[in-house]
């Protein structure tokens, strides 16, 4: 199965984040630059964990025969650093997205100091430099040699690692910071955020009842209900494609130190592995469903190249 899905999900994965990034980077989504700004990120860093994790990874280990070259190429280390880099990024930017939407829904105050262009792009900046230091150890862990296993260690590691208690713990350290806290995170603004919500609309109802008998449409809960689905969304498609494999990762670990006798059949580490990947390649989807004015500039951006062939003929 991987054989096909992993091929035909780099095939998908590159252009669909291409497109997004082309897309929201114009800016005539009808979204603030603040939001623009946070959801290209998320773009790019899911294109990188396409290209560095998906090609450059799971693709060589499921042809390893045609890949044999690898062997010859001691880089995995690195590869490894940019790897959980990018990864981390990707998940991490998910998490800021969810706190700049729960500031502008639930804190009018702080609204116009934080969500905007200027704020993200300094929370951006600072959470890619911390990805890069905090997997820095990976280096460390692991040989230049590539051990092509359709394991979380796809390089050989440096001895006494698997069994080492302090590589252990930083090891776990690292599943709990990405992606443990971040499912937290996620969960906990996304219920303080439906609270406000909830509040505020049973409130502007009560007010519209009072001062109109017809009730017409509050453009402003609508705009509220519209962001409210996006975040939403985003949020439970990340929460529900990573549990999988942050399960495995961390059971792994903990059997590898005899802290736990639960073995997971290998095909939960290959389900992980994909719903992992998976969720790099489908925030498009996300947009071309719950945004309007996104799917007209996908239609444009599709019919461009047919237009332009079209008017050459003519």
């Amino acid at each position: 199965m991987q054989l096909i899905y992993y091929p035909l999900l780099a095939a998908v994965g590159v252009p669909v984040n291409l497109l997004t990034i082309v897309i929201l980077s114009r800016g005539k989504c009808g979204l603030s630059k603040c939001v623009s700004r946070y959801l290209v990120s998320m773009a790019a860093a899911d294109l990188l964990v396409v290209i560095i994790d998906l090609i450059l990874r799971q693709i060589p280990i499921i042809y390893r025969s045609k890949f044999t070259f690898l062997d010859h190429i001691p880089v995995c280390n690195i590869h490894g650093v940019l790897l959980y880099a990018v990864t981390d990024c990707s998940v991490w930017f998910t998490v800021t997205f969810t706190f700049d939407r729960f500031v502008a829904i639930c804190c009018q105050k702080l609204k116009t100091n934080y969500c905007t262009k200027k704020t993200a792009t300094v929370v951006l900046g600072t959470v890619s430099v911390l990805s890069c230091l905090k997997n820095i150890f990976w280096y460390f862990m692991f040989e230049g040699q590539y051990l092509l296993s359709n394991s979380p260690w796809f390089c050989i590691a440096v001895t006494g690692v698997s069994t080492s208690p302090v590589w252990a713990v930083i090891e776990l350290l690292h599943y709990i910071l990405t992606p443990c806290i971040p499912f937290i995170l996620i969960v906990f603004l996304n219920v303080l955020t439906v609270r406000h919500i909830l509040v505020a609309s049973r409130a502007r109802r009560r007010l519209r009842g009072h001062s109109s008998g017809d009730s017409p449409r509050d453009p402003e809960m609508e705009s509220r209900r519209k962001s409210m689905i996006l975040l939403f969304v985003i949020s439970g498609n990340f929460i529900v494609l990573w549990v999988v494999f942050m399960l495995y990762s961390i059971n792994r670990r903990l059997l590898y130190l005899n802290y736990t006798s639960v073995i997971l059949h290998p095909i939960v580490q290959e389900l992980g592995f994909m719903l992992q990947l998976l969720s790099c390649c489908t925030n498009t989807c996300i947009y071309a469903v719950t945004q309007a004015k996104f799917r007209e500039q996908l239609k444009n951006v599709v019919k461009y190249p047919f237009t332009v062939i079209v008017q050459f003929i003519k």
